[in-house]
């Protein structure tokens, strides 16, 4: 496996900034994650004077509750689940995903990043502080924490357009400049190692509020914009509009309205997922291989109209075809269905991957079984180097080929989220047990 190449794809515009931004936070356990939501929504004053009074302790404002919505989360101190917030600033919306930082709760993390436009990656500077230099100027230094890599890594190989690392707890380092130096310069090199690009890096105090919505000049030798200013600028993730046409079946309807011109005849719903799709085009049915010319185009208001990669769409036929839900609608001889996927995986599941293992693989909205026909290696994510292995143990990330029983029509990751990526399920504890990317075909030997 090599991370030297970032994963991302050249040819994507920049969308505009001034869209609505979804982005997650997320780090190892304690990094702040939940109390620099809280203080985003307190300072956007998003957050209503009796929710400030809910989240009292002691006389003190604790704003990681605001986020924190399990009882467990609120008994344990840990985010458990991803919990959603919204708030918006005079420039722009936002949607934020606070990720869970437990090893446990990974899986939940690669659900908040696989639908973000940018992550910010909290850092503990309490966790890295460099001590003072003692002996011949030997520096005693922590490295950085493993879920701080792997949550970057797995933010990068989903495509997570924008990676901003934040590091927080500067405030209770006595030499806040001198400790954001050497941290961000070993996240520096960190990233440059991973390939990882890395928009941004900035000083911040989630508690008291430094440099998170507003700048706090002349402290911890960073003059540059607060993470809020930051987030205002960075680009949405655009759709997958420069490849094929592909179309998830998800729901058939039968219209039975006069009204309606597709009257006697079959509505295919779901999810543009990649290209855009116009009457009078040409597809092809996956499994069955069959054609057809699409007849009529219905938006999500039922309005006749083009719709094109990330929004949902109804297609009616020139002929009646059967086609049910898991059907996949394809632009002709634009793809190529294949038995056989060489891909990286985000091992989720407590039971290790093996060779051998045979799983459900989801793609869509449709099932196949995929067998482990071997694994080819494993990312060290202390070294970045791939280590050849027998088995994934939970949280590890590696490269395997997968057998599947019926072809799938699948491209690279790096060209198309969509058509790229799949989810494993354990067969018979119906775990979710991978996240799936496909790799380009000649990848491996």
């Amino acid at each position: 496996m090599s991370l030297a190449t970032p994963f991302t794809n050249a040819a994507e515009p920049h969308a505009e900034t001034g869209a609505a931004l979804r982005f997650i936070t997320c780090g190892s356990v304690d990094d702040g994650k939940s109390t620099l939501i809280g203080r985003l929504l307190v300072d956007s004053k998003t957050v209503l004077q009796d929710q400030l009074a809910g989240v009292q302790r002691g006389g003190e404002t604790d704003l990681a509750l605001l986020t924190d919505g399990l009882s467990a989360e609120r008994e344990q101190g840990i985010t458990i689940d991803v919990a959603y917030r919204y708030f918006s600033t005079a420039k722009r919306k936002f949607v934020i995903g606070d990720a869970p930082g437990h090893e446990q709760y990974t899986r939940n993390m690669v659900t908040a990043a696989s639908s973000a436009d940018a992550a910010v990656v909290l850092v503990d500077a309490t966790k890295l502080a460099w001590a003072a230099e003692v002996g011949d100027g030997e520096v005693v230094k922590r490295e950085l924490l493993p879920q701080t890599r792997r949550h970057t890594l797995l933010c990068h190989l989903l495509r997570v357009q924008s990676i901003v690392f934040a590091v927080n707890k500067l405030d209770a380092i006595d030499d806040a400049e001198l400790a954001f130096e050497r941290i961000s310069g070993a996240l520096a090199s960190f990233a440059e190692a991973a390939g990882v690009t890395v928009a941004a890096t900035v000083p911040i105090s989630a508690l008291k509020g430094w440099n998170v919505a507003s700048r706090h000049p002349d402290w911890a030798g960073y003059s540059g914009p607060s993470l809020l200013e930051l987030l205002e600028q960075l680009p949405v993730t655009a759709q997958d509009e420069a490849v094929p046409f592909a179309f998830p079946v998800q729901w058939v309807e039968k219209f039975s309205s006069s009204a309606d011109t597709s009257r006697g005849r079959r509505v295919f719903w779901g999810r543009v997922a990649s290209g855009h799709v116009e009457p009078g085009e040409r597809i092809t049915v996956l499994p069955s291989g069959q054609h057809a010319t699409v007849a009529q185009v219905l938006n999500h208001t039922r309005t006749p109209q083009s719709v094109p990669a990330g929004h949902s769409a109804g297609i009616v036929l020139d002929r009646e075809l059967d086609v049910s839900r898991g059907d996949w609608l394809l632009a002709p001889d634009a793809f190529e269905p294949v038995r056989e996927i060489t891909a990286t995986v985000a091992w989720l599941d407590d039971e290790p991957l093996v060779a051998g293992r045979v799983y459900w693989a989801l793609q869509g909205h449709r099932w196949v079984k995929a067998k482990v026909a071997r694994i080819l290696d494993r990312l060290n994510i202390n070294t970045l180097d791939a280590e050849p292995t027998e088995q994934l143990e939970a949280n590890a990330i590696g490269d395997v080929v997968l057998s599947l029983q019926q072809p799938l029509a699948v491209l690279p990751f790096t060209q198309s989220r969509a058509l790229g990526s799949l989810i494993l399920v354990d067969t018979a504890s119906h775990r979710t047990s991978a996240a799936v990317l496909v790799r380009p075909a000649a990848a491996k030997a």
